[in-house]
């Protein structure tokens, strides 16, 4: 049996890689959060504040892997939450070093990063982008939380290995993180106010990519168990490119909308005042029980429509390293979508 501590257990990329790591015979899991979540079979959790933890961590003893999907956002645009270096840095730092101290078999330690790393949050950057390309000026907490775990990783029988994803694509309420509840709770409130369907932000033409969170999963597993990972930064996305004028209007369709030419809004302005509208809607379609801001992070919503510039990411180092699994993201927004609305999360 492997045993693997999932750090940030909850959110949008954590909480696939414990559904994936629960689905196989060899797994023992931990997931690690500040929210409680649901023990079963090989999965438990424990619950913990990573910026000042207590005794609890001594309790993971044996460990064989961490993944190390842990976020803290700064206040306001996200734009700027690279620039939250204390605490990213801090609960890194807590987490594998609580781990690493006690009893443990520790092999590997993926930790998730992003684009950001290269300034995809900046403007236009050198596309499209490569691991070894050169960091971005200014502070990144990114390049923190790698030159702290490599130091520390130095001469020691374990290795690490990161992972860098674009727009995760899944569904963790309370998450800042994920465009699909960004897409599926705006077309809601469009529908429920009979307004159109508009592209709320400026990247209506730009190239872009994404990541699919159970897709992202996989490529975790990989990184933590294939030898050729140890000591070394990959790329994860779909493995596809797209443009939102092109995936727009099936996304419209998926909710039975017209589309208009796209008007540049933001979003958090435009939903300050729309949580009463939300329970009135919960009720009329007998919704799931979430409340509105467990749903939608805003924020992330304008700082993703609003990148005009191309974001792609080369994935020819993860595919020569032997993860060769793709998606196809103009599907996946559909069945995503979908999925979202039988399932009574929005209408």
């Amino acid at each position: 049996m492997k045993k693997a501590v999932v750090v940030g257990a909850l959110g949008v990329i954590g909480r696939y890689i414990v559904e994936k790591l629960a689905s196989l015979p060899d797994w023992e899991v931990i997931g690690l959060s500040r929210r409680n979540g649901e023990d079963r079979g090989w999965v438990s959790y424990l619950s913990t504040d990573l910026l000042s933890p207590g005794k609890e961590l001594e309790a993971l003893r044996d460990v064989t892997h961490v993944f190390y999907a842990a976020f803290q956002a700064s206040a306001g645009a996200a734009a700027d939450y690279a620039k939250n270096i204390a605490a990213n840095r801090d609960m890194l730092v807590n987490a594998v070093s609580a781990i690493e101290k006690g009893p443990s078999r520790l092999e590997r330690v993926v930790l998730v990063t992003g684009t950001k790393y290269y300034g995809s949050h900046l403007g236009p950057y050198r596309t499209p982008a490569k691991e070894s390309d050169p960091r971005h000026e200014g502070p990144n907490f990114y390049f923190d939380q790698i030159d702290w775990l490599a130091a520390f990783q130095r001469g020691k029988r374990w290795s690490w290995t990161e992972l860098r994803p674009q727009t995760l694509c899944g569904f963790a309420p309370g998450t800042a993180m994920s465009i699909v509840p960004v897409i599926a709770v705006y077309a809601a409130v469009c529908k429920e106010l009979g307004e159109p369907l508009r592209f709320p932000g400026s990247a209506w033409r730009s190239i872009y990519q994404v990541t699919e969170s159970a897709h992202f999963a996989e490529a975790a597993l990989w990184a933590a168990t294939e030898p050729r990972c140890a000591n070394q930064a990959y790329n994860i996305t779909n493995g596809d490119y797209f443009r939102w004028c092109n995936v727009w209007p099936r996304i419209a369709d998926v909710f039975g909308m017209k589309t208009e030419n796209p008007e540049k809004r933001s979003l958090v302005e435009m939903m300050a005042d729309k949580a009463p509208l939300w329970e009135a809607m919960a009720k009329k379609h007998r919704l799931q029980p979430w409340r509105f801001h467990e749903l939608v992070a805003w924020p992330f919503g304008d700082y993703v429509f609003s990148c005009n510039w191309d974001v792609m990411s080369d994935l020819t180092k993860s595919r020569q390293h032997g993860f060769h699994r793709v998606v196809d993201s103009e599907e996946m927004f559909v069945r995503l979508l979908r999925r979202f609305r039988e399932e009574r999360i929005v209408p």
